[in-house]
């Protein structure tokens, strides 16, 4: 039986380049009743570790470094014994969190993670940060997107370590070339497919950010 697909949503702040911003993020927790990956710990340890329970925690898996995404990483991590797995690329934002706790190991573009019997492969998706990774999951016709592709666009490019050209290069070329009905699990507010944004790609280019 493939692994199902759990979602918490957790509160708090993100912070880069001086400013200060309340947030709602998105955690998918991806298994079965004996073992789970975590893709973003965000906030709340001790809401996403309610969740888990005492089934192992095989892997946090970080989509990108920005603090709402990774700020309670380390908890986590050192609650259940679990690797936190972060894109390189991402290192010269996690440091700015977390300067004296590294990553346990490196995502790389076609890296598998394997959960519960399900693949996630990972796809480097940079663009709203240098190491952000999209997570392909064609068991359960999903993709975790993180923060580069949302409901109606594009993740912010407005910041530090962003770029808006790269962002829609890897929107165009890695993630609207899955299947149309593959659902799309975002790191802030609502789902949505592959089918309903790929439409719009010339429009988010035509307004450039």
């Amino acid at each position: 039986m493939a692994a199902r697909i759990e979602h918490l949503v957790t509160s708090g702040t993100f912070s880069l380049d001086g400013g200060t911003w309340d947030v709602d993020n998105n955690v998918w927790i991806v298994g079965d009743d004996t073992e789970v990956i975590v893709i973003d710990a965000a906030h709340d340890a001790d809401a996403i570790a309610a969740v888990v329970g005492e089934r192992k925690l095989v892997a946090i898996v970080s989509t990108h470094a920005h603090d709402d995404h990774v700020d309670a990483a380390p908890a986590l991590a050192d609650r259940y014994g679990a690797p936190i797995l972060l894109h390189p690329d991402d290192l010269v934002l996690w440091d700015q969190t977390h300067p004296s706790r590294r990553p346990d190991a490196d995502l790389a573009d076609g890296r598998q993670i394997t959960v519960a019997g399900t693949t996630l492969t990972v796809l480097h998706t940079p663009g709203h940060s240098p190491g952000a990774v999209s997570l392909y999951a064609p068991e359960l016709h999903t993709v975790f997107s993180g923060d580069t592709l949302f409901q109606g666009g594009p993740g912010a490019t407005g910041r530090s370590f962003s770029d808006f050209p790269t962002i829609v290069a890897s929107i165009r070329d890695r993630l609207l070339t899955l299947p149309e009905a593959t659902v799309v699990r975002t790191g802030h507010g609502d789902t949505t497919t592959v089918g309903e944004e790929a439409p719009h790609l010339d429009e988010w280019i035509a307004r450039g950010h």
